[in-house]
């Protein structure tokens, strides 16, 4: 890596970038799923992350499509509030933002930030992760799972069988078939976010190696059905960045869900599955395993 961008210089994530950004975000813990070197890599065009070193913080700013830029909740040691007044004022002054934001904001940050003056913070519900007991996800057990475990019976009695495989790089080009399959179904072309979620999609599946992440696929008569990706974010959690299924084989989702943790997290307490956009589908669906707690976050503004 080169030298290091100093605010107020601020360059693009670049995957050579990965050691330096995973060492402060892997210190300072914040246990969001947005703060982890693969998330912000594999999402850095749609939301053109950049990034820059302040005093012993890492800054991040991004802008989604013709948004205004905002920054991210700096990654560093206990007392990063005086940075956040930074970022705001820099984004207000030198970037003409006249509502300039922090997005994202972990809660400790966000509580810090609630008691000083000239700040306000809101919840952003859209944002929050959903994190789940492992054991639960795998057992699927109780009522409240019923619906699960019916949509798994219902790929046995189409399919009988499958084969899970640890993801590899000969099943890259069937996974990009999938998630194509999937985008056309769903029309990602017409969604700036299901058009970020496909290019995000190859990013990670072309670098999971560089990256480190885990991944499996499942096949069913010969052939790449569903694929995910995740990775450990912490001693007892782990993140899933990726999941995707054929549409037309019914349970998939269901199925590769719980094989993926029962055969690769099994050892972690908690599956962060991220956050739901406010989408309604995906709250449903999110809802619907069950979580055990909500990792909240915020916005942080400038008050007028």
């Amino acid at each position: 890596m080169q030298s290091l961008p100093r605010f107020p210089l601020f360059k693009p994530i670049e995957l050579d970038d990965r050691q330096f950004m995973s060492g402060i975000l892997r210190d300072y813990r914040p246990g969001t799923s947005e703060f982890t070197f693969t998330n912000l890599f594999i999402w850095r065009n749609h939301y053109d992350f950049q990034w820059s070193v302040h005093r012993d913080w890492l800054c991040l700013i991004g802008r989604e499509g013709d948004g205004p830029c905002f920054a991210m909740g700096p990654a560093g040691p206990p007392g990063s509030t005086e940075v956040v007044r930074m970022l705001l004022e820099w984004l207000k002054e030198h970037k003409g933002i006249a509502e300039p934001c922090i997005e994202r904001a972990d809660e400790k940050l966000a509580l810090e930030s609630s008691s000083l003056p000239g700040l306000e913070v809101e919840e952003r519900r859209e944002h929050f992760d959903y994190v789940y007991l492992t054991q639960d996800l795998i057992d699927l057990a109780g009522n409240k799972h019923r619906t699960k475990r019916n949509h798994i019976n219902q790929f046995y009695r189409a399919y009988q069988s499958y084969v899970y495989e640890e993801l590899e790089e000969r099943h890259i080009g069937a996974c990009l078939e999938v998630q194509e399959k999937w985008c056309l179904a769903r029309r990602c072309k017409e969604d700036l976010n299901l058009l970020g979620e496909w290019e995000a999609t190859k990013e990670i599946l072309s670098s999971f190696r560089a990256l480190e992440v885990a991944g499996a696929v499942i096949l069913v008569d010969g052939e790449v059905k569903a694929f995910t990706l995740g990775e450990s974010m912490a001693s007892d959690m782990a993140v899933i960045h990726i999941e995707k299924a054929d549409p037309e084989v019914p349970g998939l989702y269901q199925l590769i869900n719980q094989q993926f943790c029962a055969r690769k997290w099994h050892n972690v307490k908690f599956v962060n599955r991220e956050q739901d956009l406010g989408i309604p589908g995906l709250r449903d669906a999110k809802l619907s395993y069950g979580p055990d707690h909500f990792v909240k976050k915020y916005r942080i503004t400038l008050k007028r």
